[in-house]
């Protein structure tokens, strides 16, 4: 039988999604911290920029004055992008020295680990414990003083190179059932696939912002012909779009055109943006957090691991021995997600059982490389 973990096992509701509202509630959010963390407002700052950084540190110390610790030292990163997580890990070091592990497993490749700084880059998830002991004989003190921060999607659950397409999938699943339940009797599988699949490359992130719920929406109303495919590929090469905003605007010029469905989502959309919300297609995300629950713990014991890794959203089993290890050090654990706060806990319609549980309570088969 394969292990069965949930990521609260070792953090508990030390966990905070996208809107960084933790999922402890006697903890502070942004909506508490923004000012106390110099920020200009409270809108939610993207990993990648130095405001994040800043809040999530501020949530750590009130989190380690909760559990009465003394004030923080250091702080262990452990995540899975060589972009948004090293940009994270390095704006926190500008705060507190700092040890970060940024790992995949890259199989076609000879094990190594590279040093950059205040970084370790691995090749394999299984070098997450040697850089662990390592770290700690390297005059970086592990204990009641510091802090680890890790990444949940790609990392604790779904690691990439071994489990992160299975993550996409879910998503994927969910922008389809989505388009084609708002296309009801006008979806084409095919050309969705067409339209998604070429806006997903990051040339197109001046449009998408590498945000789903851009790409989802975008894809839906060229599939729905508020921007026939033909025009919007020749407006992007014109460069007559230049950014989402353009892109919605150019819907609401056209809502005229919309049947009662397309013209729900754009509603939605609209006053989201309007907002200032950084999740503006909430049924969508909804959705996904349907399609990544169904692919978790749901193929019987026999199924042969890479099946399993192909089909199923694991948990990292290295990524859960590492918090065992810092968990009886003293070390406080916790855990942050790119992934919205909708697309990670259940929604109010959904059916009690045992999946009717955010993320971080639901149970996965742990597997190592």
């Amino acid at each position: 039988m394969y292990p069965r973990e949930t990521i609260a096992d070792y953090l508990g509701d030390h966990v905070v999604y996208r809107n960084l509202r933790p999922a402890d509630p006697s903890l502070p959010g942004l909506e508490e911290l923004w000012r106390e963390a110099g920020l200009e407002s409270c809108r939610v700052p993207r990993k990648t920029e130095p405001a994040y950084a800043v809040v999530v540190l501020r949530l750590l110390e009130a989190t380690q004055s909760r559990r009465g610790g003394a004030p923080l030292r250091n702080i262990l990163f452990i995540g899975d992008m060589p972009l948004s997580d090293v940009a994270a890990a390095r704006n926190l070091a500008s705060h507190l020295p700092l040890r970060g592990f940024i790992g995949a497993d890259r199989l076609c490749e000879p094990p190594e680990t590279k040093v950059e700084g205040d970084l370790t880059f691995g090749n394999r998830w299984g070098q997450l414990l040697d850089w662990l002991d390592r770290t700690g004989r390297e005059h970086f003190e592990i204990n009641e003083h510091t802090a680890v921060l890790v990444d949940i999607d790609k990392t604790y659950i779904g690691a990439r190179g071994r489990n992160d397409r299975v993550i996409d999938q879910a998503r994927l699943d969910a922008v389809r059932l989505t388009v084609e339940e708002t296309l009801t009797g006008t979806f084409e599988e095919e050309a969705f696939r067409a339209v998604y699949g070429q806006l997903y490359q990051p040339k197109y992130h001046f449009l998408t912002a590498d945000n789903q719920d851009y790409l989802a929406y975008i894809s839906l109303m060229v599939m729905g012909n508020v921007i026939p495919s033909e025009e919007f590929w020749t407006a992007l090469q014109d460069g007559h779009l230049k950014d989402f905003d353009g892109f919605v605007a150019l819907c609401e010029r056209r809502r005229a055109r919309m049947p009662e469905g397309l013209a729900m989502v754009h509603q939605e959309v609209m006053e989201n943006l309007q907002r200032g919300d950084p999740t503006p297609f909430k049924s969508f995300r909804y959705r996904e957090f349907l399609t990544t629950v169904a692919r978790m713990d749901c193929l019987p014991d026999e199924t042969p691991c890479a099946e399993i890794l192909a089909n199923e959203i694991v948990i990292t089993q290295e990524v859960s021995q590492a918090m065992a290890l810092l968990a009886e050090r003293g070390a406080l654990l916790f855990a942050t997600s790119d992934k919205p706060d909708e697309a990670s806990n259940p929604p109010a319609s959904f059916p009690v059982g045992d999946k009717a549980q955010p993320i971080h309570r639901l149970r996965m088969k742990s597997i190592s490389g």
